[in-house]
């Protein structure tokens, strides 16, 4: 369908200034009545939508999509709250820094949902003696956001991107030194901050209320299979629904099989999954038009650099869900960079009577035509086996083939999963961590002062140092 006027991005914008506004000026209201404005705006953004022709079935994917989103996030809440983890000791910086390295680690092996589920309430627990702002946004932008930068499991747009044909391990061959700065940075910054908050804490009270010294545990070691399904299904395309069947299943048989001493303990309930369910319903329903228009207008921003698709699709990721954003950037440099006569002379090699034959390849687009089809030969055979060798599967390849490609596609995927942690609606997992610190009554900053005080002092510079050593030329 063609995109709608850009006036019906109004309500995205609506409800983004809402959230950002709310809990500050108007909290009662906002706390009481955010479900009628979220639904409420998301509605009118559909009532748009199924006016325009082919507008229903854009509204079908997006629905979709949210349904698969809220399925993965609320089934790991599910499991994940049903794992207790006591640490031992007393929760020094260095501690705190070892804790927030290992948990940028795991969120690459079960996804920044996962590992933002699973060590957030431990992590509250370990610092409950001086717990305050920093440590819950640090934990944001590490273990919910860039610490997952390094396989498609870790994040959601690096796992459309694998299922878009990009090989799972590129991931980590072509992120790995930019994974290592970014979060090399922040674990220093919060090494400075917590170590100036450890030092105002009295001794007397931290020896008092720190953890005992000899004390591990591990209850609820039964959710540990059932989280290892959830992520299993993950991967799951066909038939449709049974991947979130599955997951609904997984977390059912967590919940009831869970002791309700493990549930206590985690300060378990169901509201933390319900205001993020509500409040992004709505979001997934307005920011339909602003993906939209980004689609169709991406490609016209000029000439394309790294630095462009790293900002762009960063700037997009921080108030947009960061999956989409990937792809709606991923297809603008397909359409900079792939010319029809390249996907026009892959084709003809791919069909020919002999087989493919990277030999036979002629005219402007021979060298690019055949390293493309010596990556799908390398890594897609079964496209080629199947037919499956359309214009989005030929850019793939061409785009992971060419060196100034390789680099646009790593600039995209940095940008999408570090800028995701800007805000709490980049990603997923922020709200839901936010949502269940606030449930534990303790102190996270407002929607602006999560920006003002610790993205611009701390996440901004970082991405300015990722930009200037890997995207800036």
């Amino acid at each position: 369908m063609t995109a709608p006027a850009l006036w019906t991005v109004i309500p995205f914008a609506t409800l983004l200034a809402l959230i950002a506004l709310g809990p500050l000026f108007f909290g009662d209201w906002w706390g009481k009545h955010y479900p009628k404005v979220s639904i409420g705006l998301g509605i009118v953004v559909v009532a748009i939508y199924l006016t325009h022709v082919g507008g229903g079935l854009r509204v079908a994917e997006v629905s979709g999509d949210y349904i698969r989103f809220l399925v993965l996030v609320g089934s790991l809440f599910v499991v994940a709250g049903g794992i207790h983890i006591s640490v031992k000791g007393e929760a020094t910086p260095l501690a705190n820094l070892g804790f927030l390295a290992l948990g940028a680690l795991a969120a690459n092996l079960i996804g920044t949902t996962g590992a933002s589920m699973l060590l957030i309430r431990p992590w509250l627990r370990m610092n409950r003696y001086r717990v305050t702002g920093h440590h819950v946004v640090f934990f944001i932008f590490v273990v919910s956001n860039v610490g997952g930068a390094l396989t498609p499991i870790g994040d959601p747009p690096l796992y459309l991107g694998y299922l878009k044909g990009v090989p799972f391990w590129w991931v980590t061959a072509q992120l790995w030194p930019i994974w290592l700065v970014g979060v090399g940075i922040l674990l220093a910054m919060f090494f400075v901050v917590d170590l100036r908050n450890y030092r105002r804490a009295p001794k007397s009270v931290r020896e008092k209320l720190a953890e005992p010294a000899d004390h591990w545990r591990f209850e609820g070691l039964g959710n540990v299979a059932l989280l290892a399904v959830v992520l299993g299904a993950a991967f799951i395309e066909r038939p449709p629904f049974l991947r979130e069947a599955i997951m609904v299943m997984a977390a059912i048989a967590s919940y009831f099989t869970t002791g309700r001493q493990v549930h206590e303990s985690n300060h378990f309930t169901f509201h933390p999954i319900k205001e993020v369910a509500i409040l992004f319903a709505g979001i997934f329903a307005t920011m339909m038009p602003a993906l939209d228009w980004l689609q169709a207008s991406a490609s016209k921003f000029g000439d394309p650099s790294a630095g462009l698709f790293f900002f762009g699709s960063g700037a997009l990721s921080s108030v947009l869900d960061n999956a989409p954003t990937y792809l709606a950037f991923l297809s603008a440099a397909h359409g900079a960079l792939v010319d029809p006569g390249l996907v026009t002379e892959v084709q003809r090699l791919a069909a020919l009577p002999g087989g493919p034959d990277l030999a036979a390849a002629s005219g402007p687009f021979a060298e690019a035509a055949k390293r493309s089809l010596a990556f799908i030969m390398q890594w897609h055979p079964a496209w080629l086996a199947h037919g499956k060798l359309g214009p989005e599967e030929i850019g793939v390849a061409h785009l992971l083939s060419d060196g100034f490609g390789r680099k646009i596609v790593a600039a995209i995927s940095a940008g999408a999963v570090f800028f995701g942690a800007n805000t709490y609606i980049g990603n997923g997992p922020n709200f839901m961590v936010k949502a269940i610190a606030d449930q534990q009554k303790v102190h996270t900053p407002s929607f602006l002062a999560y920006v003002a005080k610790f993205t611009v002092p701390f996440m901004i510079p970082m991405l300015l140092v990722v930009w200037m050593i890997f995207f800036r030329h």
